[in-house]
């Protein structure tokens, strides 16, 4: 017998039974919208090339888990992020709006202590905006947009975190014990590169352990979040692998002998590594049978570690050049595509038609602007740069996603703008070429020829495109990690010398 049944047949008075099922009405509609709410996933990967991953042509690194989602998904063969390397990038995917538009330029450094040294609180992260639309959201892996209280992940949207704050983590927890970013020379302190990446994990604000590899660890930890958490659920997922210190399970690069390349192989073994994990959360998603509701989109952060220039036909160097980001010219830092021209997915078996590949230039700002707009999250203060993708991707939106497509770094030192048919750029300091370029984008999508000389006009809407865009900016506030290292040391030691020369004028207490 149903509940109406049993209520038309019950004692209770006629306004009772109308409040009882009132209220049992709005239950069931709560709970039915709950349901039918996407879960979402946003995996990024750290300084992946973008001919690294099976579904990009690569077959010498296995990823199979990754290729099943591409299969069963689409492919973004012009999938951009908005800066070559990691802080900025991040920045501009996680608040799906230019990084540019508030000064937010370079590599924070990780400093605990500073509250002005982070993501802008003035800024709102896509976890924030969808959590008044009653979605659980999470923060696993590489944070590197502030260390300080304000800028912290649970003070930015993220019910849950595990992860680091800094820009780089060891990957085996003996690592802690034994390295250590802040060392002497010259007898004087100073700070390795990767400062702040050989700390404790941490657990929201509590100190957490890992006790095997760290990929390994982060992915666990992420198929735990996605199996129990009530649906809706968002889990932002930032590998820091393939990011160097290159470290990998010996096994594993074993499976890589082929490589030659040292360097390269543990590379290779790392994103193995990579995507067995993702394969470990897409099983707890199936498990819990929200897999097929569930939108994953999966991306890089930026380009593949190469040296820019050395030529296709030379050998690789034996340091720092393990990225393969072809058929595209440079990697990581570069303004030439393979910069951040990046490997870019997304899955959704309820909303999304698996076997595609969509081919016009789309951008890491789309991803919080299609959260938000599928989780009806909450779109006040700075606008979304992005747009929502599943329109376009269904064939539903015919017109291109983004007139145009920005990138800037060092406040302009170096730029690009990119439409659907044409990119101008200027690749300062990149292979010896200090002079702009302009390319035929459908024509020479790999950047071999330089048309500047013969297209004035196109160069100069290009330009204007860019300039009426880059009116909006800010300049860049923030130091390089190594500038930031040196005035903070040297602000220590000024206040060191300042309280030395206080004390020496405190006169001795004399007691009867």
């Amino acid at each position: 017998m149903n509940l109406f049944k049993r209520m038309s047949t019950s004692k209770y008075p006629l306004k009772h039974k109308i409040l009882i099922v009132s209220i049992f009405s709005i239950t069931l509609c709560f709970l039915v919208s709950a349901q039918e709410k996407t879960n979402f996933l946003i995996i990024v990967a750290d300084d992946l090339g973008y001919n690294d991953v099976g579904f990009n042509g690569s077959k010498e690194i296995e990823t199979p888990n990754l290729d099943k989602l591409a299969k069963n998904g689409v492919i973004f063969t012009n999938g951009y992020v908005t800066h070559p390397y990691c802080g900025p990038s991040r920045a501009g995917l996680i608040t799906g709006r230019y990084q540019a538009r508030f000064g937010l330029e370079i590599n924070l450094t990780n400093s605990h202590f500073d509250a002005h040294n982070g993501l802008p609180v003035s800024e709102t992260t896509f976890a924030t905006r969808l959590k008044p639309s009653g979605y659980h959201t999470g923060m696993i892996g590489k944070w590197h947009l502030g260390a300080s209280y304000p800028f912290h992940p649970n003070n930015r949207g993220f019910d849950y975190f595990y992860g680091f704050l800094s820009g780089g983590h060891t990957y085996w927890p003996e690592n802690i014990t034994t390295t250590h970013p802040l060392y002497l020379k010259d007898g004087k302190p100073h700070y390795s590169a990767n400062e702040g990446g050989y700390w404790p994990l941490l657990r929201n604000n509590n100190t957490a352990e890992f006790n095997e590899y760290l990929t390994t660890a982060l992915s666990k930890d992420a198929a735990k979040f996605v199996k129990e958490s009530d649906a809706p659920f968002c889990l932002y997922l930032a590998y820091n692998a393939p990011h160097s210190p290159l470290e990998a399970p010996k096994e594993i690069i074993d499976k890589y002998s082929h490589i030659k390349h040292k360097q390269r192989r543990i590379y290779a073994a790392m994103i193995d590594a990579m995507d067995n994990g993702i394969g470990m959360i897409i099983k707890a998603l199936e498990d819990s049978k929200k897999l097929e509701n569930t939108l994953i989109f999966f991306i890089s952060d930026n380009g593949g570690i190469v040296n820019k220039s050395r030529k296709e036909s030379e050998p690789r160097n034996k340091n720092n050049d393990w990225g393969d980001n072809s058929p595209y010219r440079g990697g990581k830092g570069s303004m030439f595509e393979g910069g951040h021209n990046v490997p870019f997915i997304a899955h959704w078996p309820k909303g999304i038609k698996g076997g595609q590949t969509y081919e016009l230039p789309v951008s890491s700002l789309d991803i919080a602007a299609t959260l938000v707009e599928l989780g009806k999250g909450d779109k006040s203060g700075n606008p979304l740069e992005g747009v929502n993708l599943i329109p376009f991707i269904q064939g539903i939106n015919t017109d291109v996603p983004h007139e145009a497509l920005f990138w800037r770094m060092d406040s302009g030192k170096k730029w690009a703008v990119r439409t659907p048919y044409a990119k101008y750029f200027l690749p300062r300091n990149e292979t010896g070429l200090d002079s702009a370029f302009l390319v035929d984008m459908v024509a020479d999508p790999y950047e071999n020829e330089n048309i500047i000389a013969t297209n004035p006009e196109l160069r100069k809407k290009l330009a204007k495109l860019w300039n009426e865009w880059n009116a909006k900016n800010e300049p860049n506030k923030y130091l390089q990690a190594g500038a930031y290292q040196k005035a903070r040391l040297n602000f220590y030691r000024e206040l060191r010398e300042k309280l030395d020369k206080r004390s020496k004028k405190v006169q001795p207490v004399v007691i009867e």
